[in-house]
This record gives structure tokens, sequence and C-alpha cells, in this order.
């Protein structure tokens, strides 16, 4: 069982910046996707950021050239650097792993609030 630890939330004004972490606890294996998603109140969890074990990324059009995933050396550790934020960023966000297609875990969620 891999679990996700989530840190770096946090309240920042309009146009400012924060760096999300997702830690996973052991190993996540050679063939995976590491994900960013959110959830604002009211809202559907929507995916804000894919990054594969192979390198591909995905943004969402709403965080395109705003936001930044990566990976740490390990390979366990995934990283969201968010720029130019705005109030419509305000969400929680969840880190979430699947391995090999099959196995999908979750973390906890960091709460991230954007005041105008």
């Amino acid at each position: 069982q891999v679990q996700l630890v989530e840190s770096g939330g946090g309240l920042v004004q309009a146009g400012g910046s924060l760096r999300l972490s997702c830690a996973a606890s052991s190993s996540v294996g050679s063939l995976n996707v590491m994900r960013w998603y959110r959830q604002a109140p009211k809202k559907q969890r929507e995916l804000v950021a894919h990054i594969t074990s192979g390198g591909d990324i995905y943004y969402a059009e709403s965080v395109r050239g705003r936001f930044t995933i990566s990976r740490g050396n390990t390979k366990n550790t995934v990283y969201l650097e968010m720029n130019s934020l705005k109030p419509e960023d305000t969400a929680v966000y969840y880190c979430n792993l699947e391995v090999g297609g099959i196995w999908d875990y979750w973390g906890r969620g960091t709460q991230v609030t954007v005041s105008s």
C-alpha cells in the first residue's frame, strides 16, 4: 500500500506563487503516472496536470503556462509549481498515483486559497 502525502498549500495573494509537493511512502514502480487534481467548493474534481514515468506531461488549459509539474530525483515525489495564481485556482489539491494501469492511490489533499 502506497501512501501519498501532499504539502505546500496555503493562502496567497493573486499573482503569487506556491509549490506543492507530493511524496510517496514507497517506490512507485517503473510504469506509473503521477497526477495533480483539484476540487473547488461545489465543483467536480478536475485534472490539473500529470507526468508519466516516461516523462510525458499534460496540463489543463486553465493552468498551462502558469503551472509546472515535475518529479524529484527519486521519482517518488512530484511537485506542482504554481505561478501567477488567480482566485479561481482556489481549491483543495490532490495528488494521485496510478501504477501499472491497475493500482490507484490518493493523497488527502492540501488547501490552496488565492485572495483577490
